[in-house]
């Protein structure tokens, strides 16, 4: 019986060869199948271990635990400037897989070994040095406001900071720190939920909407 990644791969226009050998080398590991975020994922009792993903410039095979990975290879790369956890590894030809095939084996089974042992990849705690100017100066000027920012998670912080460095005019960063004032001294992330009608808590997955 098809499934909805038979139907990913049916429908897919570009790395279709490569994809399905990263795709056959995650069930060879024992990791079942699923489709989430549109994409094939690959997962260890309930949790996700791996996905495969097509770009423009190349396809991978991605790992949620990656940072954690020995990688004596050096094939795992971040897939952005501000990842923490996800590592890729990247392909744009059927031979090269294949040759790193033994490699990208092993890789599945140390990140299938994480999830067994608990394993979790430890939040980067941020100093005031890495926060944006915006943010610093209204931290300053509002001791309620400063107190309530370093009281959050290191997790929640890099969310804020994100956010506000997200923003390419000052007017606009200052503006996106006043707008989540109430959040933060709520002690709430960026992607917390505020309203309680989450079923997914402390993050929010979109139950207020039916509000509207």
């Amino acid at each position: 019986m098809a499934t909805a990644v038979d139907a990913f791969f049916a429908q897919a226009t570009t790395w279709v060869p490569e994809m399905l050998t990263l795709r056959g080398l995650a069930l060879d590991a024992g990791l079942r199948e699923t489709l989430k975020w549109k994409q094939p994922c690959y997962t260890w009792q309930g949790a996700n271990v791996a996905m495969v993903a097509p770009f423009k410039a190349y396809c991978s095979l991605s790992f949620f635990k990656g940072a954690l990975l020995d990688d004596p290879a050096g094939i795992l790369s971040p897939p952005g400037p501000n990842s923490r956890h996800a590592r890729q590894a990247r392909f744009t030809d059927l031979a090269s897989i294949e040759a790193h095939g033994p490699t990208l084996s092993a890789l599945l089974q140390q990140a299938i070994a994480l999830e067994l042992s608990g394993a979790r990849v430890k939040p980067v705690a941020l100093t005031a040095e890495d926060w944006p100017e915006e943010l610093s100066a209204i931290l300053a000027s509002d001791a309620a406001l400063d107190q309530a920012f370093r009281s959050l998670t290191p997790g929640r912080q890099r969310g804020y900071v994100l956010f506000v460095q997200g923003a390419k005019q000052p007017a606009t960063r200052s503006k996106r720190v006043e707008q989540h004032r109430d959040r933060i001294l709520q002690g709430k992330g960026i992607h917390d939920c505020v309203c309680g009608l989450s079923k997914r808590m402390p993050r929010c997955d979109g139950s207020h909407k039916h509000l509207g």
